[in-house]
This record gives structure tokens, sequence and C-alpha cells, in this order.
């Protein structure tokens, strides 16, 4: 990577092609002041900004390694750009503000008509970024995510929830270019990634950023490499993990353990029970939600201490689950109020956040007195204590902005991005504490920059019980694919979805089609959804178990080859699920495949994401032979062929001098 002073400018290249071109006619940096407007409603966020001043930074001049901007020769410098190498490959641009009332910064990078970008945090509707425009501010994802659909539409109408195509509960301002660099901008501000245009990428920012960082690599998965030691790297996969599925049941004791034993019955490898209702439920028009009160509900499950320590000797896991927030007709809150523990609003009182019929406080994890109390008290005395192995830390996307006060004094419009790796933090240190890292499992769907080396499992969030293009099965492989690229290795969703309203319920089809993909995953995992009595279950009739249970077969039998990729995950930092472009650079025609992906580097699984259908088109990336699972025929790669595709039969393909052969060809005798 060379940085050169041009005529009236300066360049950067990589491989002899334009990162970034600044020169007085066409400026890469642009400065200027803004005030938003953003307004919250359960977690759906309305944002707005008017752009008081926007001026292009035309003057520049380089001393040694330091780039001075300006508007013209006349007037002060307005950023001062310190170049430190990190090798001859990366670059970072640190970033200092000469005029303190600046509080918007963009900047355009060099693009290619042909250009691909991914990444942006964990994307569910678009890998491949170009020519669209990525607002990155944390939030509910929202139900549906096209405007176009009906229940987009009354989520709109009802709940202000129905979302878009770039809504996300993990952004992340990163992206990775098909020209071999990476991009990070180093803040936690409201930010917008801009693809649209044909001859530059434009970078938004509600603050100076800190600094700039390229990343480059002659292969994406050297820039990967370098992404995950950037942002951390996960512990390796707990060992009971691979013993089966984790079965998401929460109907309370008699109802969740009978469950149990019944699937277990008919044959079900379970590793897990995964009850989220450990604490207690309350019933709300959106459906059955959890009491918030973070400790074990005697009533609901009156002998859960002794059953944990039955099912750990038969080595089945108990898994729980926990938020960062304190309802307030609960027990604890009163607690954490009297020893100040929460967020303040404008009145200098404790700040309540609306979930949808129920208030909870803002616990302040910028205060380490709170974040002392939250780890000792809740999750190591009310949770491990109890012999707990994993739960799931739900949400961190609801920070408000407006009239909060936090402890470290911070606006919360720079916080509010930042509030994800906090709790992810707070939740790791815990376990750390009590050396159970990499025993103790915990996964979440809130996330941003450095989310990546306190959280050891991602989760995609709330899908809605469907097929749809935008919010269904299909999403959950894109979101895989965009967070894996930035260093989360693992990836996981709800078997079935979770989001039923507005008459949609969840179908047999769904469930197993899910259950298919969930198969060739890190883990395994069923959720009941948000009505559990209106959609279909796993045990609702004999097949569907007996298919769930060699599907989960099939994942154990696979569990050889999966701790070799969580292997690399720890020590490169390789996702489990890659893009297929990652191995196949050559072909171009990987480039936009949203819908399949590597599991590994030997395996390519081709999910079945729509409705009736028995036939599935899949493309096999050239320069390979494959082989089918299922049939055992050669297939030369290059090619987009159709295959049969049956429930139970994902199109499921592998390389033909795979050194798991034999592993992945026995796959099709498991029954």
């Amino acid at each position: 990577m060379k940085l050169n002073q041009i005529e009236n400018g300066f360049e950067l290249f990589y491989k002899q092609k334009s990162i970034l071109c600044h020169t007085t006619q066409h400026p890469a940096f642009f400065v200027g002041i803004g005030e938003e407007k953003i307004a919250s409603y359960r977690g759906n966020f309305q944002i707005e900004d008017r752009i008081i001043e926007r001026l292009p930074l035309k003057y520049s001049t380089i001393k040694e390694n330091t780039i001075y901007l300006s508007y013209d020769e006349k007037t002060p410098f307005q950023l001062k750009i310190q170049i430190s190498p990190r090798s001859d490959r990366d670059l970072i641009l640190t970033i200092q503000s000469m005029n303190p009332s600046l509080n918007r910064f963009w900047l355009r990078l060099v693009a290619d008509e042909n250009e691909k970008v991914w990444g942006g945090g964990e994307q569910m509707s678009y890998f491949n970024m170009k020519g669209r425009h990525f607002p990155l501010w944390t939030s509910e994802p929202g139900v549906g995510r096209d405007k176009t659909t009906e229940i987009t539409f009354l989520s709109d109408k009802y709940h202000k929830a129905g979302g878009d195509y770039y809504h996300t509960n993990y952004p992340q301002p990163t992206f990775i270019s098909s020209q071999h660099y990476a991009c990070h901008i180093n803040s936690t501000a409201y930010s917008e990634f801009d693809f649209r245009h044909t001859d530059y990428h434009e970078l938004h920012s509600w603050e100076i950023p800190k600094s700039i960082e390229i990343y480059t690599g002659d292969t994406f998965l050297t820039i990967v490499e370098k992404l995950s030691l950037r942002f951390g790297r996960q512990p390796k996969l707990p060992e009971w993990i691979y013993n089966g599925v984790i079965l998401g049941l929460k109907g309370g004791e008699k109802n969740s353990f009978s469950r149990l034993d019944n699937a277990r019955a008919k044959g079900v490898p379970v590793a897990g029970i995964w009850c989220e209702d450990w604490a207690g439920v309350r019933q709300t028009s959106f459906g059955k939600r959890l009491f918030w009160d973070w400790k074990w509900n005697p009533k609901r499950y009156p002998n859960l201490a002794k059953k944990i320590k039955q099912l750990k000797q038969q080595n089945i896991r108990f898994l729980a689950y926990v938020s960062p927030y304190l309802c307030d007709d609960g027990e604890l809150f009163p607690i954490a109020k009297e020893k100040g523990l929460f967020a303040l609003n404008a009145q200098k009182e404790v700040a309540l956040v609306d979930f949808g019929e129920f208030y909870c406080g803002v616990l302040d994890f910028t205060n380490p007195k709170t974040r002392e109390w939250f780890k000792q008290e809740i999750i190591q005395k009310n949770m491990l204590d109890l012999g707990v192995s994993g739960w799931m830390a739900d949400f961190g996307e609801y920070l408000p902005t407006d009239d909060l006060y936090l402890a470290n004094g911070m606006d919360a419009k720079i916080m509010h991005n930042a509030w994800p790796p906090l709790w992810a933090r707070v939740n790791a240190e815990a376990v750390e504490e009590r050396a159970l890292t990499g025993e103790i499992l915990f996964f979440m769907r809130a996330g941003f920059t450095g989310s990546q080396q306190y959280c050891p499992m991602l989760w995609a969030g709330d899908q809605c019980v469907d097929f749809s293009r935008h919010d269904g099965l299909n999403t959950v492989i894109c979101g895989a694919l965009s967070s894996g690229l930035l260093g989360n290795a693992y990836h996981h969703s709800d078997i079935g979805g979770y989001t039923s309203l507005f008459g949609h319920r969840r179908t047999k089809e769904v469930f197993e089609r899910w259950v298919d993909m969930a198969a060739f995953t890190p883990m395994m995992r069923t959720h009941e959804g948000n009505r559990p009595d209106e959609n279909f279950q796993f045990d609702q009739d004999s097949s569907t178990i007996a298919h769930l249970a060699r599907m989960t077969k099939i994942y154990c039998h696979l569990v050889p080859y999966l701790k070799s990729l969580v292997d690399e995950a720890y020590t490169k930092g390789y996702p489990v699920q890659r893009p297929l472009f990652v191995h196949f650079e050559q072909d171009i025609n990987t480039y936009d495949i949203q819908d399949q992906y590597m599991y590994g580097a030997e395996l390519l699984v081709a999910p079945v994401h729509k409705q009736g259908v028995t036939e599935w088109r899949v493309y096999l990336p050239s320069g390979e032979t494959w082989i089918s699972v299922w049939t055992a025929q050669e297939i030369q790669g290059g090619q987009t062929i159709t295959v049969p595709a049956p429930i139970g039969k994902p199109p499921l393909f592998y390389r033909k001098n795979s050194q798991w052969t034999d592993l992945f060809a026995a796959i099709a005798d498991i029954s």
C-alpha cells in the first residue's frame, strides 16, 4: 500500500489500484455541522438529520506522515490526519479535528463499476451492498422489513415496527471490497455507508471519527483473518454443544421437562434445554413475554436446582435468559434503584423504557458499580451458582438518546452503538471471573464493533415464521455470511423463526426446512416463538420429531469436521459458515450468492427457503468436481444445476478430493 503526493492532492494505492484519491477538483473529505432528531419507540428509531453546513476540504498539504486539510489556502486547517502504517499492507489514518464545532464527516473512497462490497455488520437482506444505502444504527430490525408487504404495513401502522432492509440488531461501520481491501470507521456515532454511486463510496459519520483503518490482503481469507484479530476472536465452543440440539421450551417445569423426556425417547440427541421463562412470564398483546426480574422463579420451576444437577449428570445442560434491563414491578428494581445503578432522565429519576405494556429501568453499564453488581448478583449468583450453562443475553439495542444521563458523562447518541459490546463485556467478564470461558455459552443478537471479542455466539434475532424475502429463513444465511466476514465465527438462528403477528403462523414445512439448514450451522436451537400455542412446534406430530432426530444426528455425525472448523476459527478467525467466494475467488459468479454457503472449505450447503418446492437450483463453483451427498453423483463445477430437494435432503455437495470424503458420504446413510 502506498500513499503518493500528487498535483493538488494525494492518492492511496494498493496493487496499482486507487483506493482513495483527494484533489482540489475532486475532494474526498468533507466536514460540516448537523442537527439530528431521533425518536424511539420500543427499540425502533426514526432518525432525521438537518445538515446546516457541508463543506469540502479542498486544500491539502502533507508534511512527513501528516496530512492537513482545509477549505482553501487562506483558512485554518480543519483536520489533521496522521498516517500510521501497521505494515506494508495496512494503514491507519488517525484524525484530529481542529474545529470543535464540527460534528459531521464524509469520506469518499474510489469505487469501480464492477466492484462488490460486503459487511456492514450483520446484514439480513443484501449481502453485496453495492448499489444501496445503509444507515448503521443498532435497533430492532423490524417485522417484515419490506414496505411492499402487508405484515410490514400493519407492523408500521400499529407498532411503528415494520422496519426496512437496512435495519439490523448488529450494524458495524466496516466493509470488505472485491478490490481486496477492508475499510473500518473507528467511531460509535450514527453512520451511513452509501454505495449507490458509480465512481465513489461515501462514508458518513455524526462525529469526526477517531481513525480510518485500511486492511489489505492477497486473498479474502487473509483480510478476514486480519479483521478477526482487530476486533477479537471467540473462544472455542464448549464440548457439550456437540451432543445435539438445544430445545427451547417455556412452559414451566412440568411441561418443559416432560417434553424434553419425550424428545429423547423419540431419538432426538439433546445437548441442552433452554427455558427462557426460568424467571417467570407475563402476558401481553404481542404474546407471552418474560418477567424481567433475573432470578429463578420457584413457582414456575419449583425443583429447578435439583433438576439442573440431574440433567448435567446425563450430559444435558440447562440454559436461561437475561437482558440488561429490570422491570419496574420486579423485586430487583428497588434494590438497583437504591444503589444508584440505573441511567437517569432529565428529572434525575430512573430512565424507564417501554418494552411493550411493561416498563424497565436501563442498567447503566458505564458505571463500574453497576457492572460489578450485575456480574456478581445476577450472572454469577443467580445463574452460574444455580448451575446454568448458558443463556440468551438478549437486547442491547434500546438505549434511548434523549434525556438520558450516563455515569461516564458521554452523550447517549455516541453510547447507543457502543452499548451492545458493553453488554457483551459484562457477560464475558462474569464468566471469565469464574474461570468458565469456553465452558459457558451465552448468545446475543445485538452487536457493534468489538462485540466479537466478548460474544462467543451470535444469534440472528427475531425472524418471521415464514419464507419471506426480507424477514424469513433465507435472511439468516445472509446474516451469517455478512457478520462472519467481520470476525463473528459462530452464528445460529431460532429454528422455525420467532415472530408471529397478524395471522402469520409457523407451519410444519417452515419448521422442517429450518431444521434442514440448522444441521449445518455451529449450533442447533429451537424456539417456540412469541405465540407458542398458535404455532407449529417440533413435537406436534411424529414425523416432525423424527425429522428433527435424524437431522440432529447428522449434525452430531459432522462433529469431527465441525471441531476442525472451530480450531480454524480459534487460530485464524475464519467463520464456520463462509461465502462461496472466499474459497473460489477466481469464480466471479460466486460474488453475489447469498443463499448458499460453504460449511468450512469442503462442504457446500444450499438451503431451500421457498414454500412448496420439490426441486432447487444450485450453483457449483468452477475449478472443482463436486459430489452430491444424497446421490453420490459427480458434477463438474462452474454451472447452475437443478436437483431434487425433498425435506430432509437439502442440496448438499462436497469436494471430490476432500480429506473428509468418508465422513460426508456417510451422511446419506443416517436414519
